[in-house]
Order: structure tokens, then sequence, then C-alpha cells
């Protein structure tokens, strides 16, 4: 399915102004060290913890030892990995949204109704982050979990958010990254994103069809609050071979809509 080891990485260099007084650069330095761990460095040593972050020896030396006695990192030798106790930083955020909840469910008796994946997520700058995830048995792979970042302009589920961001939003974040091709069916021209973008919120879904990966389509419909905004996004996806576009549109749009109309009616 969607690549999975994506990560964004982590440097505390151009964060902050200098004349910033109420920045806390030694938080900016052990939140860059936590933002170093990942599915492609699980554990690392000192040096190579100071080289991801960007920092000195001796700055990454006091943010390790810091988490250490903190119980968020542990160390086994010379390496340093993440212990369980990070987890709570994330179900913290997770119970805060509330919606997430409400989607489990009617996500998994959709998922097992129509055989298919079904995902949400939010948009957290060029990414998104998966929040809650219903694998289908038999498709693709199980890679993907909560937690997992992909490129947000590639993906349904990202488009679809991006809809709801300002003009001048959309236009910041188009030009602040290199629009990469994952396939040759990705779009990389600015003006082509925008237009697709808008396009897919005034029609209230997006599909995207083979951009991120050969043979993945996707369709996401936005999960919205009282005031109209995007709090989150769910997709379906499937197989290029076994479902067509139009049979996503006539099939599994109206299920979509469903059960986000259903949480969207709950979400403050």
């Amino acid at each position: 399915m969607e690549s999975t080891g994506r990560h964004a990485k982590p440097s505390v260099q151009g964060h902050g102004d200098g004349d910033d007084k109420e920045f806390m650069a030694t938080l900016a330095k052990g939140l860059a060290v936590l933002g170093a761990f990942g599915r492609q460095r699980p554990a690392m040593t000192l040096s190579e913890a100071a080289a991801v972050a960007e920092l000195s020896r001796a700055a990454a030396r006091r943010v390790l030892r810091t988490l250490s006695m903190l119980g968020y990192v542990e160390q086994q030798g010379r390496q340093f990995s993440l212990s369980p106790r990070i987890l709570e930083f994330g179900f913290a955020y997770l119970s805060t949204q509330s919606w997430i909840d409400r989607a489990l469910p009617l996500m998994r008796e959709l998922s097992e109704r129509l055989g298919e994946s079904c995902s949400a997520a939010i948009l957290q700058g060029h990414d998104i982050v998966y929040v809650a995830r219903v694998p289908a048995r038999r498709i693709m792979s199980a890679a993907l979990s909560v937690g997992s970042r992909l490129p947000a302009l590639h993906t349904a589920l990202g488009r679809v958010l991006f809809g709801y961001l300002d003009e001048a939003e959309i236009w910041r974040r188009l030009k602040a990254n290199r629009i990469e091709a994952y396939t040759p069916q990705s779009i990389t021209d600015l003006q082509a994103l925008f237009d697709r973008i808008r396009a897919d919120r005034e029609q209230g879904f997006s599909i995207v069809d083979e951009e991120l990966e050969l043979g993945l389509r996707a369709l996401a419909v936005p999960v919205l609050d009282r005031t109209g905004q995007a709090v989150g996004a769910i997709n379906l996806s499937t197989h290029s071979t076994r479902t067509t576009r139009n049979e996503m549109r006539e099939r599994f749009l109206p299920e979509l809509n469903r059960i986000t109309d259903q949480v969207s009616s709950m979400t403050l």
C-alpha cells in the first residue's frame, strides 16, 4: 500500500526568532531529539542523535540524559531508544479528539462490509498523520498504522484537507517544499495541484489515483466540526484492478458520506 517509512527530519535550525524571548531553545532541542527516533531509526548512539537532530554532542548528551531520567528514553550500552512511556503523549492527543472514538466503530463496520481498508488522518504541515486505521484483511501492505505519515499532496486524505486551508496558505505550503513525483501519475505542477485541491473542496471529496503508489486508488471525505472546518478526513482505499473510479463515486462515496455525516454531527 502507501509507503510508510517517511519521517520528517527534526531540527531546531530555522525555528524561533532570535528576538522572541518566549522561544525555549532547550525545549526545542529535546523535541528535536525525540523526533529523530522512528521506524528507520529505532535506536541511535549519542553521535547519531546529535547528527540527525543537528545538535552538538554536548547538547544531545544533556537531552538524552534528561529524557532517560524522566523515563522517555532507554539506554542499552551505547544505544538509546524510546521507552513505552512516550506513548503517553500520543494517547493524550488522541483522547482530546473525540471524533476519532466515534469514527472507529463506523470505520470497522464499513471496512468489513466493503472489504477495503478504511483510515482517518489529520493534516500536519506537508504530511498527513494517521489517527485511526482499519486495514482490509487481504490487501496491500499492513505497515501503515496510527502515527504513520505520508505526503499530503499525493493522498486523497491530504488533498481533501488541503482544501480547507485558505488560498494563501495553500500556495505557501505548495511553494515551501519540492513536490516529488512518486509515480508517473503524480501531479507535480503547482497550478495543477492548486486547481485540483480547489475542485475537490467544491465537490466535497477527493479521489487520488495511483499518484503515491501504482495500483493504489483512494477516496477521502472530510470530517467537519460545527463551524464547517475540517478536523480530519476518512478514506477508503482499494486496488485499481478491483474498483474503478466510477465505482468509487457510486458505491464508496455515499458510504463515506454517511459515516462522516454521523461523526461531523457530533463534533464540536
